[in-house]
């Protein structure tokens, strides 16, 4: 039996799938945002000391360049990949006598603090499977047993104790290279020092807004917890760890859950209310989280929740253009200004603008990772052989079944349209198993090899297994229907397919710091938000009319959103904004006298301003 438990799928290499269509233009708006140049002027990055410089040599540095690896590989961007190759250069030349990579302390942070690490493990070992480079591997090494000797001496604190297990992450990935029986003792020991997540969330007592700042309550910490369980059951193999999962989703979602897919924090879970706000790195992180855990235990449900946050809460929280990005977005975000008595338990008074680095710097940094990554893991390799299809977005997968080179190309315009072309070429007939995700949502799923039908299942994995050959195609459709969710207040959000719809507001975007094009912006609405919704769950289909247009280069913006919903509803004038933020829906059912009007909804994360849980009106 091999040391750790094999995983259901394995990524495939930075660079092997690579985004098509829309995704392919999202990708490059952020390669010529933000990340593509934020080390050429942010003294965080530009600065850092993990490179020889004075500025912060922690976190920041390794955050952006866990984002920067897979887009430049992603998109094969020359310009990008000279940056990534300098940085590896640098932080492998700077490599500690002791074996430490980075400072080994940082401004007040703690001297020889692992949590640093496991994030640039991540890009490291990134970078290795996209190159090959040979000097990756020993410098990794060298720093977990300095690693090691550190624990023995004083254990897991701060930071690194609750996120002990993306640097569990790095650890296996070693032991899966070089066979080190001391890599799992490692291993052992931070699970032992670490906080105890799996029993965290079996006797879960943050079920409200909290009132103070802990790492236990902490959004991000949550979003990167909720990949623990998986990835120790490939060490433990105990059920429970396994079966944990789908558990963890579901209190999260229960106490906290928000239509976006996402759970609330504005740095600490904040509750139901859609005017709390979810931080960006919370978003990014529970992205990569998900994508873990589908590669380790391959459950289509994952898909599902992985497609949500995608397609929903990540595009919303950046501005369309890739250069400025909020700290705190909010399923209901009537205006964005700064505010002198925020929603929000921890968070200031600019946390939800629009801008380089509002609130704190930590977004700014990390959120380059939710495109890239979610790329790279939209098909893995299957053990049997095969590819396996996770999540859908048009791509190119270039990669060698049996010695053979294969690509496979995926044409959609998924999550906005409904039907999926899966094309193989190739110069040998190859006989090898494709499993395709079927989302759980789909009503009636179709599909067929060359008008071939087959008999799809939703909520799990459709597997081919045939000798194909050049020119082959499958055909899927996942038909989408109407969905009515309940949330705060009994209020009540719309959903088709993996696409939450939400309240088109006109918007005016102000600039109020910064410089161009990295400036800071407030938006404020410029019509109505307050509406009640006048429908009946039972009769969606008849109640909510859409209608699709051409999905373009810039699909998730409100100018460019392909989709329209129609619906009625009625103004509700009591409900106002209050401490600069949509006030808590009223609870539903609601009465009003204004005239009947039709709404229009578009997608969530078209949206930047937006109204998604709606108090309903009674009859």
């Amino acid at each position: 039996m091999p040391a750790l438990a094999p995983p259901a799928f394995e990524p495939l290499p930075p660079g092997a799938v690579r985004p098509r269509g829309w995704l392919w233009h999202q990708l490059r708006r952020q390669a010529d945002g933000l990340t593509g140049h934020l080390d050429e002027f942010w003294p965080d990055i530009r600065d850092s000391g993990w490179i020889g410089g004075d500025a912060e040599g922690w976190e920041r540095a390794p955050y952006w360049l866990d984002g920067l690896v897979p887009l430049a590989f992603a998109l094969d961007d020359q310009r990008l990949l000279g940056k990534v190759r300098f940085w590896v250069d640098s932080i492998l030349e700077r490599q500690q006598p002791d074996g430490w990579l980075g400072p080994v302390q940082s401004g007040g942070y703690q001297p020889y603090d692992p949590w640093p690490i496991a994030i640039a493990g991540k890009a490291l070992t990134q970078y290795e499977e996209a190159t090959g480079d040979e000097r990756i591997v020993p410098a990794l090494l060298r720093v977990m047993r300095r690693i090691q000797e550190r624990l023995a001496e004083r254990p897991l604190f701060d930071w690194n104790r609750t996120r002990w297990q993306d640097l569990v992450l790095t650890i296996h990935w070693l032991h899966e290279r070089t066979g080190e029986a001391w890599l799992l003792d490692l291993a052992a020991t931070c699970h032992e020092q670490g906080y105890d997540w799996h029993g965290h969330f079996l006797d879960f007592r943050y079920t409200e807004k909290q009132p103070q700042w802990l790492q236990e309550n902490h959004v991000v910490n949550h979003g990167m917890a909720l990949k623990a369980p998986g990835v120790w059951w490939r060490q433990s193999r105990d059920p429970a760890h396994r079966q944990a999962i789908a558990h963890i989703l579901a209190v999260l979602d229960r106490y906290h859950g928000q239509a976006n897919g996402m759970f609330s924090g504005d740095e600490s879970l904040a509750g139901r209310s859609p005017s709390q706000g979810t931080e960006l790195c919370a978003v990014v992180e529970a992205m990569f989280s998900l994508e873990v855990l589908l590669s380790i235990v391959g459950d289509a449900a994952l898909g599902d929740c992985l497609e949500k946050i995608a397609y929903n809460a990540l595009p919303a929280t950046i501005a369309p253009d890739a250069w400025s990005h909020q700290y705190d977005q909010q399923a209901n975000q009537v205006v964005c200004r700064r505010a002198e008595q925020p929603v929000y338990t921890n968070n200031g008074p600019d946390a939800n603008l629009f801008g380089l680095e509002p609130n704190y710097g930590c977004c700014t940094a990390d959120m380059h990772q939710g495109w890239p990554k979610f790329v790279r893991h939209l098909v893995m390799a299957s053990p049997d052989g095969g590819l396996a299809v996770v999540a859908w977005a048009p791509c190119a997968v270039q990669t060698v079944i049996q010695g053979r080179p294969l690509r496979l190309a995926v044409a959609t315009d998924y999550p906005f349209g409904d039907t999926v072309t899966l094309t193989l070429e190739g110069e040998d007939a190859v006989q090898f198993p494709l499993h395709l995700r079927v989302p759980g949502w789909a009503v009636g799923p179709e599909a067929s090899v060359n008008g071939e039908a087959l008999s799809p299942v939703a909520g799990e994995f459709l597997t081919i297994v045939r000798v194909w050959r050049s020119g082959d195609a499958v055909t899927l459709r996942f038909p989408m229907a109407w969905r009515a969710r309940r949330g705060y207040n009994n209020s009540l959000s719309l959903a088709r397919g993996p696409l939450v719809y939400a309240l088109r507001i006109g918007e005016e975007w102000r600039q109020v710091g910064g410089e161009l094009p990295h400036a800071d912006w407030e938006v404020h609405p410029t019509t109505p938000w307050n509406y009640a919704l006048a429908v009946d769950e039972a009769r969606l289909e008849e109640q909510v009319t859409l209608a699709a247009g051409p999905v373009g280069d810039h699909p998730f913006s409100p100018e460019g959103a392909p989709l329209e919903a129609r619906v009625h509803g009625r103004r509700l004038p009591e409900w106002q904004i209050v401490q600069d933020a949509a006030a808590p829906p009223p609870v539903s059912p609601v009465r009003s006298e204004e005239p009947l009007e039709e709404l229009t909804l578009i997608p969530y994360g078209c949206t930047n301003l937006r109204v998604t849980e709606f108090p309903v009106l009674g009859g």
